[in-house]
């Protein structure tokens, strides 16, 4: 018997008295409506403003201090496309709530994420946070950063395409398990690394994902799939090829061609249907940029139901954009 339940729930945000993300001072530098918003040499020029920070005696070794000093650069040099203390501190919570051991995120970045989650994995007794990141300049930043944090005792870099860098992990026996997995990169690829994840069963009862952006700027393919009953994964599944074999990504908006600086054509992997015994529910999250714009997040949990080879989803409180 299928236990088909697909509830959204929605939240306000944690937030200050003065403000959606806190006091005034506390907002980054505002988003570009045109241009280039990222990868235009400002990570680089971040790792500099913490190096010559004139307390990066104080800032070596401590986690907060370090995002305390990414924070003061978006807040007075440039924008970065950074989770943020508010959103970040839905993640955080569920972390302490869940206590995963093994955690892995899709998209670091410059590792504000990898430091915050990192942080709070290993203050929850966990013993590794995976964060791919495919741009080789970025993971740099990232890299150097965790280090400056004093936790790459437990988080793992890894460079290369998040499907790629999912395969390699499994195939070589390093990543077994996903207690929690954070979604922030490529729009597209939500889906197809998540198809991916349950096709290795690395994603199993009890498993947690928190996604971002899916409300705004958005990802429909991505809450057609997981907001999908059991029965129409199974028809899906049963057809030849794969319903986003020629995906419009129309949807995407100007971040559509966010990426071609570095690549010239996106490929997403099509040919994983994943599991379609697995259902999910998911919770929806209001929450706030760090500039702050607000948004929401989604979370998912898997949990045994009726069926040996079916699982519903539980409530927990996430989701990031």
């Amino acid at each position: 018997m299928e236990l088909s339940t697909d509830t959204i729930a929605q939240f306000q945000d944690m937030t200050g008295q003065n403000g959606p993300n806190g006091t005034g001072s506390d907002v980054y530098v505002a988003k570009p409506t045109e241009g280039a918003y990222f990868d235009d040499g400002r990570e680089m020029e971040l790792l500099h403003f913490i190096y010559d920070h004139p307390s990066i005696a104080e800032i070596r070794g401590s986690p907060t201090k370090v995002l305390q000093a990414i924070d003061e650069y978006g807040r007075t040099q440039a924008y970065m496309m950074n989770v943020g203390n508010k959103k970040g501190e839905i993640v955080t919570n569920l972390i302490a709530e869940l206590k995963p051991q093994t955690m892995v995120e899709l998209g670091g970045y410059i590792g504000y994420s990898a430091i915050l989650f990192g942080d709070a994995v290993k203050k929850a007794g966990g013993k590794r946070y995976y964060s791919l990141e495919r741009n080789p300049g970025f993971a740099a930043v990232l890299m150097a950063l965790v280090d400056l944090a004093g936790l790459s005792d437990v988080v793992k870099v890894v460079i290369g395409s998040s499907a790629e860098s999912i395969k390699r992990l499994h195939a070589d026996g390093t990543l077994k398990h996903i207690d929690l997995m954070f979604l922030d990169h490529y729009k597209p690829a939500y889906t197809s690394d998540l198809k991916l994840c349950e096709h290795l069963k690395l994603i199993s009862p009890g498993s947690v994902m928190a996604a971002d952006n899916v409300i705004h700027p958005g990802n429909p393919p991505y809450l057609d799939y997981v907001r999908s009953s059991v029965a129409e994964k199974r028809e899906n599944f049963a057809k030849e090829g794969n319903d986003n074999d020629n995906e419009d990504l129309e949807w995407m908006g100007r971040m559509k061609n966010q990426y071609h600086k570095r690549v010239a054509k996106e490929n997403i992997s099509t040919d994983i249907k994943g599991n379609p015994n697995l259902k999910y529910d998911s919770t929806l999250i209001k929450s706030f940029e760090p500039t702050g714009e607000p948004k929401s997040q989604d979370v998912w949990e898997k949990r045994p139901t009726r069926s040996k080879d079916e699982w519903v989803s539980g409530e927990f409180h996430p989701g990031v954009d």
